[in-house]
């Protein structure tokens, strides 16, 4: 299970889907023991087949470890440690998968000027070193004289790397997918309830399908196959994706996920078995 700190104001939608889809796998004839994120710290976990939501620099680094002596895991550690922020920022805009003009920057340095020159007023500040753990990791600058009073705040707090991105106009889009399993979903949170895979007032150009393939390949390039994210959709139609994270709560989709990231750990299980004979 995910370690409570790292699952902000999410703890209970968290700790349910893992708890389901261990369900799941339980009906599909599976023993499914969980553990606390604490308890696979301390070395509690001996299974070679680990489902995991963890996040701590500890728990990645084991995981990635066990990965390498030949235990299957899910997600992978190091597609974890991939979807860090500016890890994830590096791969995504290297990988051509629509992004936000971005800058990564150390969060003594000035920047003004920097900004200034990549034309990027409005900008999302954003902790570079590690996944969001505050509603301060962050945030919304006007300028650039603001992005850097927000930089240094963010010195204070011991934060010293940053990723910058360029504000984008648009609707904020929400997306949540199983790899190798036909499950994706998408709704606007701002805009009229949707229904699962469509929208009964979706904006003039939006391509469902265009951005369940460029999740897919971002899911892909970052080496998750459980993941979720947000997406900004501009008024002229395009897509860019702004957030991409391992293993998400699925809050408004777990019933319908569950049973489909059963189906992905089961293929991953059979595979895994099949190369070791």
């Amino acid at each position: 299970m995910r370690a409570g700190a790292y699952s902000p104001n999410h703890i209970g939608n968290d700790a349910a889907i893992l708890n389901i889809a261990a369900e799941q796998l339980r009906k599909r004839g599976c023993e499914v023991n969980i553990y606390s994120e604490e308890q696979f710290n301390s070395g509690a976990v001996t299974e070679d087949i680990i489902i995991n939501m963890c996040r701590e620099l500890r728990s990645i680094d084991l995981l990635q470890k066990r990965e390498d002596a030949g235990a299957l895991v899910i997600n992978s550690g190091y597609g974890i440690e991939n979807c860090t922020r500016e890890r994830m920022t590096r791969i995504l805009l290297g990988s051509n998968i629509p992004h936000p003009d971005s800058l990564m920057v150390n969060t003594d340095e000035a920047i003004k000027d920097n900004l200034i020159k990549a034309g990027i007023t409005r900008c999302w500040i954003k902790r570079g070193d590690f996944h969001a753990m505050h509603k301060e990791d962050v945030s919304y600058a006007r300028h650039p004289e603001e992005a850097q009073e927000v930089l240094q705040e963010y010195f204070l707090r011991g934060i010293k790397r940053a990723v910058i991105n360029r504000h984008l106009e648009g609707d904020l889009l929400k997306f949540y997918g199983v790899c190798d399993t036909p499950f994706f979903y998408w709704f606007f949170p701002f805009k009229s309830p949707q229904a699962k895979g469509g929208a009964d007032k979706t904006p003039a150009g939006f391509n469902p399908d265009y951005l369940k393939s460029i999740c897919r390949r971002a899911a892909d390039v970052l080496d998750i196959k459980i993941y979720g994210g947000d997406a900004i959709l501009s008024p002229e139609g395009d897509l860019q994706i702004i957030d991409f994270n391992d293993w998400p709560s699925f809050a408004p989709c777990r019933n319908e996920a569950a049973p489909y990231i059963a189906k992905c750990v089961m293929s991953a299980i059979k595979e895994h078995f099949n190369k070791k004979s």
